[in-house]
């Protein structure tokens, strides 16, 4: 296993200063762009890392042509900080977790789990869907960030965001699939909500809310993708009743023991910063 360099230590715990106008961008469209979150020695470093680690535990070997428009989209792993101490060092980070607090408003955050999402060469695209459908969570205060680990041009696809519409309940309840993908797409057409695709450079990560919809293009390109991602939820975030399968098994898996109408407080969901 890769050493982690002290430089990159040092930097994972050097805050980043959010403006009150970044603030309230993402208060009012639950979605933000920050330049410069990672410098070049940590991005390549975690390229590196993260790559190896997914390799190691992806078990896909599935053409892409057999696959299901979600079997498509991406490799996907979870809770790599659990498989590789490198990595959790990134997951931990209190830089990271600084962000999402100041951007929540919230007295801090609690890791819900990581998760990699590699996009093949040759990938399809990412349905739209909102993320909190999958999620047994008692209220709004969550947040990931989506982090690609190398220049991410409009070929490769990157994510894709409806500015404000958390405020859409229709759609919230469908998986991510082909479904959502026309249902959503079709409710969106009739709104006011700006549809935003953009590039991201290197060193560039996003934030979004758990309702917020969003996609991803297909990656055109001959390269892989390479995406890391950490869910942040309030660090007093109770556990509701689940609404669906997928949320049952979101309990079951990513919140082992907690219990419904209290703080999700396991082993695997511990507070990465907290202001008091």
């Amino acid at each position: 296993m890769s050493a982690i360099p002290s430089s990159v230590l040092q930097f994972l715990q050097q805050p980043y200063q959010l403006t009150q106008e970044q603030v309230d961008f993402y208060d009012t469209n639950r979605y933000i762009k920050l330049k410069h979150v990672f410098n070049e020695e940590t991005l390549q470093f975690f390229n590196t890392v993260i790559a190896e680690q997914v390799a190691k535990m992806n078990t896909v070997n599935t053409a892409l042509e057999e696959r299901s428009t979600y079997g498509k989209a991406f490799l996907q792993l979870f809770n790599l900080w659990r498989e590789n101490e490198v990595i959790k060092e990134l997951v931990f980070s209190k830089r990271l977790a600084k962000i999402a607090t100041d951007l929540m408003q919230t007295n801090g955050v609690r890791l819900y789990h990581d998760q990699a999402l590699f996009k093949e060469a040759g990938g399809g695209i990412t349905p739209w869907h909102a993320d909190q459908y999958y999620w047994p969570l008692e209220t709004d205060k969550t947040i990931t960030a989506w982090m690609p680990l190398q220049a991410t041009p409009l070929e490769l696809g990157p994510l894709e965001f409806s500015a404000g519409s958390h405020q859409i309940v229709e759609g919230r309840e469908l998986e991510i699939g082909d479904e959502s993908e026309i249902a959503i797409e079709r409710k969106l057409k009739v709104t006011d909500f700006k549809h935003v695709i953009e590039p991201f450079d290197a060193g560039e990560i996003s934030f979004h809310s758990g309702w917020a919809f969003h996609r991803a293009g297909a990656n055109t390109t001959n390269m892989m993708r390479k995406v890391m991602t950490i869910i942040y939820m309030d660090k007093d975030m109770k556990l509701k009743k689940p609404e669906n399968k997928n949320q049952e098994n979101d309990w079951n898996t990513w919140c082992p023991g907690a219990v419904p109408g209290q703080i999700i407080n396991s082993p695997i969901n511990p507070v990465l910063f907290a202001t008091t």
